[in-house]
């Protein structure tokens, strides 16, 4: 295949051979799942072969193909396999795969304008507000996750405290204080740091023994903080802690907040999208009441990545803490800058990608219903392994399983030995789980996201798991 003096092919038709071809390879390689170690190390001549990233001279699509099904397409990072168990990663599917590809040959900027793309990001953030209970006045927005959808919470809650004047001048001294969990994910405190808030603004509030956070010790933080003279002003709660999936007391965190006049926002990267189980939604009762939240499809909505999400009770109040109007943004009453309202309005971005296309097709082909059995299933293979944990000699769980993530660790070793046993199942291929710390100590952590796994897949963990066991006990 050749180039014209354009960048599209000289001969369509040798271009639609190499393109379905690369298709096919994708579904075969999408369909050879489980013939395959659920992560390879990109070799070192893979990496050096990648060197030539940018040649002046390009090679032409037939040879890029075949590069990337040797070099590139063996060697990601796993979370397609039903035994990828390490972190809260979406498994991807096929409609996705087409609606990405879709999406390139569009290749629509949605950072505003009057186009299929923005309305459609409009009609999911409606479609959202109505599952989650909020009003039709709220509004929402495609972010890359929810590290940045948290991001944008915190920065709406600190232009409703402190008012227009905030974004001109900036906090002039306020001593402003949020409150979050000590389960809670680390982007928060990030995202203060982002706002210029300070990390050290944030309080956080020990959790009980299921990983709730303790009202009885956030009523006294936030007493404590008013005392000195400084501003509470946000409440940020958990739906599905990373460590092991806890929900923080969504109803009784919402009636503090009234009390307190915080703003509450919601961190439910993955948890949040339990609404569409009609089992696991009484997890997020109260979330209707949050105003902002914050939430992943690309986790258990299985969308490509990448597809977060924040969504205000308020849409007004999101276009204040955001909205730049500039001479370049205006809009007309017809034609192409037709819109009184562009996604730009929503955040900070003016290049936006057309998420929503894939989020459409994902939840117009499948269904939310059919996601929530999915889900429904992890969690009950959830179950199953801590039951085998529990049963087992070599094994001691580390935590409750309200959700679908089981920690747990080595009976009688050490931290280095746990670390060992996750290096080993990830280097030999049968699995991938993650680590991380509780109480002290490392944990092994599986979490179980992914809508091709199977309860035989998590028994087969557990056996793999076993054997590697025994050269690590003391």
């Amino acid at each position: 295949m050749t180039l014209n003096d354009s960048l599209d092919p000289e001969n369509w038709e040798d271009f639609r051979r190499l393109s379905h071809r690369a298709l096919d390879d994708a579904l075969d390689d999408l369909m050879s799942l489980r013939e395959r170690p659920v992560w390879r190390e990109t070799p070192a001549d893979a990496l050096a072969r990648l060197d030539d990233a940018a040649p002046a001279q390009g090679v032409g699509l037939e040879q890029v193909l075949a590069e990337f099904v040797r070099d590139i397409q063996p060697f990601g990072v796993g979370n397609r396999h039903p035994a990828f168990f390490g972190w809260a990663h979406g498994a991807g599917t096929p409609v996705g795969m087409v609606a990405e590809l879709l999406s390139a040959g569009l290749n629509l900027n949605c950072g505003g304008r009057n186009h299929v793309g923005v309305a459609l990001e409009k009609k999911i953030a409606a479609a959202m507000a109505k599952l989650f209970g909020f009003p039709a006045t709220a509004s929402g927005l495609f972010v890359t996750g929810a590290s940045q959808a948290n991001f944008h919470g915190v920065v709406m809650a600190r232009r409703a405290a402190l008012g227009a004047d905030v974004r001109e001048n900036g906090l002039q001294g306020a001593s402003l204080r949020a409150y979050a969990s000590t389960q809670a994910h680390g982007c928060v405190e990030q995202a203060m740091d982002l706002a210029g808030l300070g990390t050290a603004a944030l309080r956080k509030i020990p959790c009980d023994a299921d990983g709730r956070m303790r009202l009885d010790l956030l009523r006294a933080a936030i007493a404590a903080d008013r005392a000195r003279g400084d501003r509470p002003f946000l409440l940020v709660a958990s739906a599905g802690t990373v460590n092991f999936g806890a929900f923080d007391p969504l109803e009784e965190l919402a009636d503090l907040a009234a009390r307190e006049k915080l703003w509450l926002h919601v961190d439910g990267a993955f948890g949040a999208l339990t609404v569409f189980s009609d089992k696991l939604k009484p997890l997020v009762a109260g979330i209707e009441r949050a105003d902002t939240i914050a939430f992943d499809f690309h986790k258990w909505a299985h969308v490509p990545y990448d597809a977060g999400f924040i969504l205000a009770r308020d849409g007004a109040a999101q276009r204040a803490a955001f909205a730049a109007p500039a001479a370049y943004l205006s809009r007309t009453e017809t034609g192409l800058a037709k819109g009184e309202i562009w996604p730009c309005d929503l955040g900070p971005d003016l290049s936006r990608g057309f998420r929503a296309l894939k989020v459409w097709m994902t939840l117009r082909a499948y269904g939310f219903a059919r996601l929530g059995e999915c889900m429904e299933r992890n969690c009950a293979d959830a179950r199953v392994l801590a039951g085998l944990i529990d049963a087992s000699e070599e094994f001691v769980r580390a935590a409750p399983v309200p959700l679908n993530i089981v920690c747990f660790r080595l009976k009688h070793a050490d931290d280095a030995a746990n670390r060992a046993l996750v290096e080993r199942l990830h280097v030999d291929g049968v699995a991938a789980p993650s680590l991380t710390r509780l109480d002290g100590h490392t944990a092994i952590r599986c979490a179980i996201f992914n809508h091709r796994t199977r309860s035989g897949d998590v028994e087969a963990f557990f056996n793999a798991a076993r054997e590697a066991a025994k050269a690590f006990q003391k």
